[in-house]
Formats: structure tokens, C-alpha cells, sequence
């Protein structure tokens, strides 16, 4: 589904836009019951779990944007409106969820800035990541994360886990002045 070279994602409406390619899937249409979705920012290599975690989103229809950034830098560049993110929308996203081991700037990187940036330190983050190692979690909450989770390796588990942190940070939780709220 993902071309070889990276392309941000995103919900537009009820529907997956792969941005730059002029073309969207059926695969992931959606109905939409609720006044308002919000942004989520997803940093994520691997192809797969981007795969996996926007068809999870969309089947619990938990956003309404889902902007994908393959690395560290580009989501600095994202968060930033750098480069290809200048034109984005000034608003923030509700939520950014960060893999730890990503190319160029690893998700601990990419929270260091944000948490030492006043005008995205109130972004909640969370790391969704396969590392289980103590030194990540314990780094990850001494920099500000705000929720920590390991990827399941279960396909079912793991679409649990991420319809859990949808659920929570993009319907439930209140997000911070600022961010992106779409109307539907």
C-alpha cells in the first residue's frame, strides 16, 4: 500500500489520503458520528505498523487526520513547518505518538525538542514503540512523554492498543490550546 519513498498520510474527512499521490483508498472509509476529530501526528518507520496502526484508527473511526512523517527530522520539520510543512495548518496536532528507534533523529530526540520548545510543550506525546528496554522508559519519562507503550507483536493486541491510545488522546482527553480540532 505504502510507495518505496515516504509520504505523509492522512484522514481527510472519512477517508486515507496518501498526500502527493492524488489518490485515496476505500480501504479505510469511514463514517463519522462525532461533531469533532483531532489531529494526530504519527512518527514511524516502519512501514508495517504505519499500515497497521491507520487501519486501526479507522476502524474505531478515531481520527480525523492522521499525519504520517517517516523520521525524526521530518517530524521536527512537521512540528516546525519546515520544508514540505510549511503550508500545514498553524495549529498543533492533539497528539504525537513517536517510535524510539527512528532514522536521522530518534523519537528521544524529536520529545528532547519538543518538551524544551514552550510552544509545543503542552502537545502530549506518546511513544508507541517495540523497545522494551528499562533505560528507554525511564529516559522517555524523565524527558516529559506523557504515555509509553510497547507495540504488541499480536496483530489484534496491537490494534487494541492503538485503538486505546485513539480512544483516549484523540476522543476523551481535552487536547491543549492550540490544536487542530476539525469540524465534521
Amino acid at each position: 500500500m505504502f510507495p518505496d519513498t515516504p509520504k505523509p498520510c492522512f484522514f481527510a474527512g472519512s477517508l486515507l489520503v496518501i498526500a502527493g499521490e492524488g489518490r485515496s483508498t476505500d480501504k479505510y472509509r469511514t463514517h463519522r458520528t462525532m461533531a469533532e476529530l483531532k489531529r494526530i501526528l504519527l512518527a514511524e518507520d516502519n512501514a508495517n505498523d504505519v499500515e497497521l496502526t491507520l487501519a486501526a484508527l479507522a476502524e474505531h473511526n478515531l481520527a480525523n487526520e492522521v499525519v504520517v512523517v517517516r523520521d525524526g527530522s521530518e517530524a521536527l520539520d512537521y512540528l516546525y513547518r519546515r520544508g514540505p510543512h510549511t503550508q500545514r495548518p498553524a495549529e498543533n496536532p492533539a497528539v504525537i505518538v513517536l517510535d524510539i528507534k527512528m532514522p536521522k533523529v530518534g523519537g528521544l530526540d524529536v520529545l528532547r525538542v519538543i518538551k524544551q520548545d514552550e510552544a509545543l510543550k503542552m502537545i502530549p506525546v506518546v511513544m508507541l514503540t517495540s523497545s522494551r528496554e528499562e533505560g528507554d522508559l525511564m529516559k522517555s519519562y524523565q524527558l516529559g512523554v506523557n504515555a509509553y507503550v510497547v507495540k504488541p507483536v499480536d496483530f489484534v493486541q496491537f490494534s487494541g492498543a492503538v485503538k486505546q491510545l485513539g480512544l483516549f488522546w484523540a476522543v476523551v482527553n481535552e487536547a491543549p490550546p492550540g490544536s487542530l480540532r476539525r469540524q465534521h
